[in-house]
């Protein structure tokens, strides 16, 4: 009951920030309610401010459910075409991690960005936006400055991307899996993934959504080997404790399991008919929830107090990996 009482009142602004997007995205479909809601947060948080109670409410939305929604998306696809689909674009990811963390690497020492930093804006960047960047933070040890500056970063581009990317796919002529490919492998953070997908088109959505966590599922050998790496610099530096702050239990993002438990339902015929409809319509509903939730918790003063050099960092990585996507494509001819 107190868990209903603290998070009621956030859950249902973005409920009804939800709807109001979802008309106006039946109305101008070419931008879709995703774009919509995330928009109107971003103004409401900017301009007006969010009321307090809200908070808690808002928190749990952008987080519990956009990986509700994204389990629920799962009913509607085909188990075997999210198998195949995750195999196809393995070559692309490759490129486009090793992209990530080499612009990193490279400019961040340009720039003159600590090490801890660049680390996070490059995985954050590589894989899976802030989950990333929450999941090697406790790993290299990082600082709760580093922390904040690597997410605000990463943020600022997940919005950028959700605005450009499909006007950007229409302008190129992008078939719709070419630009699932491409927004799955060089988008930030799911939730931006997902809305720049199903902006573009269902099928373009659906592609783009299982790249992406095909892609987050990377977080785990990324973190192992982040680990090895820590550990081994302080056994060189003779330090007494070797011990590294690593679980994979609690990195590992378990929604993407059930995600496949869903699609796996769906092939065995579980939901027929009209059903698969309804459920598409429903997951659709509650990512446009989650991103009105997520433009509400923007704050662009803050952003902006963390500096110009991580985000001209982030920058830099963002354009980077989403070049590579695109010449991997044209390469392996998958465009």
């Amino acid at each position: 009951m107190n868990w209903f009482k603290q998070n009621i009142q956030g859950i249902l602004f973005a409920f009804v920030i939800a709807l109001i997007s979802t008309w106006l995205g039946s109305i101008l479909p070419i931008v879709g309610g995703p774009v919509f809601g995330i928009v109107i947060g971003i103004i409401i948080n900017n301009v007006i401010g969010k009321p307090k109670n809200t908070l808690k409410g808002i928190g749990f939305t952008s987080k519990k459910i956009l990986q509700w929604a994204i389990i629920v998306l799962g009913a509607g696809l085909s188990f075997t075409k999210v198998l195949q689909t995750g195999m196809d674009s393995l070559s692309v990811t490759f490129f486009t991690l090793s992209a990530a963390f080499i612009s990193a690497y490279v400019f961040g020492k340009l720039l003159g960005i600590p090490s801890k930093l660049k680390s996070l804006i490059g995985v954050g960047t590589a894989i899976c936006g802030g989950s990333a960047i929450a999941a090697i933070a406790p790993i290299i040890e990082a600082d709760e400055m580093e922390i904040a500056y690597s997410i605000s970063t990463i943020f600022l581009f997940n919005i950028i991307a959700v605005l450009i990317f499909p006007p950007l796919g229409h302008l190129l002529h992008f078939s719709d899996k070419a630009f699932g490919l491409w927004a799955g492998t060089a988008i930030n953070d799911t939730s931006s993934v997902v809305a720049a997908g199903y902006a573009y088109s269902n099928a373009a959505g659906s592609y783009a959504t299982i790249v992406k966590l095909t892609r987050a599922t990377l977080i785990i050998p990324i973190s192992i080997i982040f680990s090895i790496v820590v550990a081994f610099k302080k056994k060189k530096e003779a330090k007494i404790d070797n011990t590294v702050n690593f679980s994979i239990g609690k990195i590992f993002p378990w929604f993407i399991l059930w995600f496949l438990v869903a699609s796996l339902l769906n092939t065995l015929g579980l939901f027929k008919g009209n059903s698969i409809s309804y459920i598409n319509t429903l997951g659709k509903f509650m990512i446009v929830m989650a991103l009105s939730a997520i433009g509400l918790s923007s704050d662009f003063k803050k952003m902006m107090k963390n500096g110009v050099k991580p985000i001209f960092l982030g920058l830099i990585v963002w354009f980077t990996v989403a070049i590579v996507s695109i010449a991997v494509q044209v390469i392996t001819k998958q465009m």
